[in-house]
């Protein structure tokens, strides 16, 4: 059974890469949202195997989103997407909780990398 995947992101654009990235290599794409706030509602019901989520968006950011998704699974797997320069964005996501990240522009075998790792580790 090939793996789930919620996808967040506020650029449909940005999500639609990911997704055709992850689709392309035998993950499912189980839903997109484009803030934590809806991250949140469709974790809940979707329960899927890895989130990818993006540091900045309106209403709630992934470092809200993050901490969110944790609070309701203490084990989910979450991948945070951060543009360049927001490190320190990216350790606070860390320390909130998220398993990896990845840097935009992103490049297929680092995503790749990262989902196989985060999932092998459970």
């Amino acid at each position: 059974m090939s793996k789930r995947i919620l996808i967040v992101d506020d650029a449909a654009f940005m999500r639609m890469m990911i997704k055709n990235i992850l689709t392309k290599n035998g993950y499912e794409v189980v839903g997109e949202a484009e803030n934590g706030a809806v991250a949140l509602q469709l974790y809940k019901e979707l329960k899927p195997d890895l989130v990818t989520m993006d540091i900045t968006m309106p209403e709630m950011d992934g470092i809200q989103g993050v901490k969110a998704i944790r609070a309701v699974d203490p084990n989910a797997n979450i991948i945070m997407c951060s543009a360049m320069g927001q490190q320190s964005m990216v350790m606070e996501a860390i320390q909130a909780g998220a398993k990896d990240f990845i840097v935009k522009p992103f490049q297929q075998d680092r995503i790749l990398q990262a989902v196989e790792r985060v999932l092998s580790r459970g």
